[in-house]
């Protein structure tokens, strides 16, 4: 009968693997690891660990757990109710805990079982307005039999906003929400976790144009867009656009016009609100969504081999795990005017890819499996560019794809580069909130370019400024309604043109203008979105009526609660019928009058000329009488 020393390394970082001076398969070891989070974000860490002898003849006097990477504070061990001696050593950021137990247990099957406790700060920090857990993997499973893991969290917290991997068991107490997980999940890639409704980020963006014509010429911008997954607040765009319209993909184009050699600088300022949940957003139609399943330059889903790859992995869970496990990500690449590959070669060169390669191969599979898929360029917030490297090098922006789920009816964002260079976090469940969508590719893997990429000159400067942030005070817009009426003629029918301008800093969704005569409604529109700094132009015309009858004396032009008066013009109508009445009577009395005037010069003519006639007959009279 002798002591056996055991001395096990245990996770603290991803990269931790344990150190064993004897043979695992000597001691069993069980444990349950609890992580308890506090309301501060400090965690309670609790091991309990069962040591059970595999041999009769060997027995553990102590227990030595490593960590890496951590500060561990409080630090207690203890069985039952005993305190257990403990000798800890700190070499820079490894701790070494050596727990000496204070009686043998000899024989097989016997067991030491035990608790290590401690406090640290590191697994939950507050990111803007969520709390992100991360839990490192257990590097070596194999070491154990059983390993579980409880987490606990507040619900102060908020709801849980995405987890990965899934919990085996889920509950909920008074204050907590509990997740438990076992050990072959937590071996692949750790836990981790984000709580709150939403991310709040403030962004400034600036863009520089130029108009190399000779003459006046338009172009137009992308502003980061409201999707499904975000909601965009503008505090200001200086210059103002003269109009912002919303293409077929769900892109925000803002149109300048600059003059003959013009050059323009345009700042965008604002903040963007990322949800954990889809919002209820405008489906697209059908056009687009076939659209989005056709081939391109990038995505080329007739290809031979990616058709059948479309064969075997069909599904977009499917298609996100193969690419994640196919491509490996080549931080060599990460360089200004890089050549994109595009779905083609990214198969043909997987130890190459950057995150459009891998976005490419997912999106040209997606479309060749009969589904909807899509690119999109923004910022993605990362504070390990090693683990969640950002490739797009025009100021440091990513890509990602999304596909259409026929079910949800919502554009779905999936990340599988992250999923590849984190060692297996899942972004495909639920992406994090810390994904800003600046662009949209549907119908064209290139265009519109996104913030970042507008650049004058060989030494551009930083464009993208995108931090946490809040939200603003303001978050609805106020439309602003102005109408004109135009006559084309004095006594004719008017047209009334009404403009409802957006001033931001929102855009605003399911508006129904509505014009009414005099309290009736004659005209009623839908306006699905209007994004700010946009205008929307409707047309109706005022009757010019017999004494005003259809014309109506007030004009009210309603907009989500907002209302414009304008006269209906009846009293002037009723004024332009009257004197109208009164030429036509004047016209008539004078005709009339004039008419009856015209008989009786024409009696009076005929009198003169029959007293003419008599007397020139009297007078011929006369003459022949004379002459007689």
């Amino acid at each position: 009968m002798f002591k056996k020393l055991v001395i096990l390394l245990l996770f603290a970082s991803l990269l931790i693997f344990p150190k064993v001076l004897s043979a695992q398969s000597d001691f069993i070891i069980d444990a349950t690891v609890t992580y308890d989070i506090q309301e501060e974000g400090t965690t309670i860490v609790t091991h309990e660990i069962t040591l059970t002898n595999n041999l009769s003849n060997l027995y553990a006097t102590s227990y030595t757990m490593g960590l890496e990477g951590l500060q561990p504070e409080n630090i207690r061990v203890y069985k039952g109710n005993s305190e257990l001696k403990l000798n800890i050593n700190t070499d820079g950021d490894s701790t070494s805990m050596e727990v000496l137990f204070d009686s043998p247990a000899v024989g097989k099957g016997n067991f030491q079982k035990f608790t290590i406790s401690f406090e640290e700060g590191s697994f939950a920090t507050k990111s803007g307005e969520v709390w992100e857990i991360s839990i490192p993997r257990l590097s070596s499973p194999e070491n154990f039999r059983t390993y579980k893991v409880n987490l606990l969290v507040p619900q102060s917290f908020g709801q849980r906003a995405f987890i990965s991997p899934e919990p085996i068991n889920k509950t909920q107490t008074a204050d907590k929400y509990s997740y438990v997980f076992e050990k072959n999940s937590i071996a692949v890639s750790g836990i981790s976790a984000g709580f709150g409704e939403f991310q709040v980020f403030s962004f400034s963006l600036s863009y520089h144009l130029e108009n190399p014509l000779n003459r006046a010429a338009y172009t137009e911008i992308a502003i980061p867009p409201d999707t499904a997954f975000q909601k965009v607040y503008f505090q200001s765009i200086d210059p103002v656009p003269e109009k912002v319209y919303i293409d077929a993909d769900g892109n925000w184009l803002a149109v300048y016009k600059l003059k003959a050699r013009e050059r323009m600088d345009i700042s965008a300022i604002g903040s963007v609100q990322i949800f954990a949940q889809p919002r209820q957003f405008p489906e697209p139609d059908e056009a687009v969504l076939e659209e989005n399943k056709k081939e391109t330059e990038f995505w080329q889903s007739s290809d031979p081999n990616i058709k059948e790859l479309a064969q075997i992995y069909s599904t977009p869970r499917q298609i996100y795990d193969f690419v994640t496990n196919s491509l490996t990500y080549n931080y060599d690449r990460v360089r200004p005017n890089v050549q994109r590959m595009g779905a083609k070669e990214a198969l043909i060169n997987p130890n190459a890819a950057i995150c459009l390669e891998f976005t490419d191969l997912f999106v040209a599979i997606t479309r060749a499996a009969g589904i909807p898929a899509r690119e999109v360029n923004g910022y993605a917030y990362s504070e390990n560019p090693v683990l969640q490297p950002l490739s797009l090098v025009a100021d440091v922006l990513h890509a990602w794809p999304e596909y259409w789920d026929s079910e949800k009816k919502v554009w779905v964002p999936v990340d599988p580069t992250w999923g590849s260079t984190t060692g297996g976090v899942d972004y495909f469940t639920k992406l994090d909130l810390r994904h800003f969508t600046f662009v949209i590719h549907g119908a064209n893997p290139n265009q519109p370019y996104p913030p970042g990429s507008y650049k004058l000159g060989p030494n551009p400067q930083k464009d993208v400024f995108v931090n946490f942030g809040q939200l603003p005070q303001t978050l609805s817009s106020t439309p602003e309604i102005t109408a004109e009426t135009i006559s084309l003629f004095p006594i004719s029918n008017m047209k009334l043109s009404v403009k409802i301008y957006n001033p931001g800093p929102s855009a605003l969704y399911d508006l129904n203008p509505k014009i009414l005569f005099d309290k009736s409604e004659v005209l009623s529109q839908e306006i699905e979105i209007l994004p700010p700094f946009s205008n929307y132009e409707l047309e109706s015309t005022i009757p010019f009526s017999f004494l005003g009858k259809k014309t109506p004396q007030q004009v009210e032009i309603v907009v989500a609660g907002e209302k414009l008066v304008v006269p209906g013009f009846k009293t002037q109508v009723v004024i332009y019928n009257l004197v109208g009445l009164f030429i036509i009577l004047l016209l008539i009395a004078t005709f009339i009058f004039l008419k009856i005037k015209r008989l009786n010069i024409f009696k009076i003519v005929n009198l003169i000329k029959s007293a003419r006639i008599k007397k020139a007959q009297n007078e011929t009279k006369k003459s022949e009488i004379h002459k007689g």
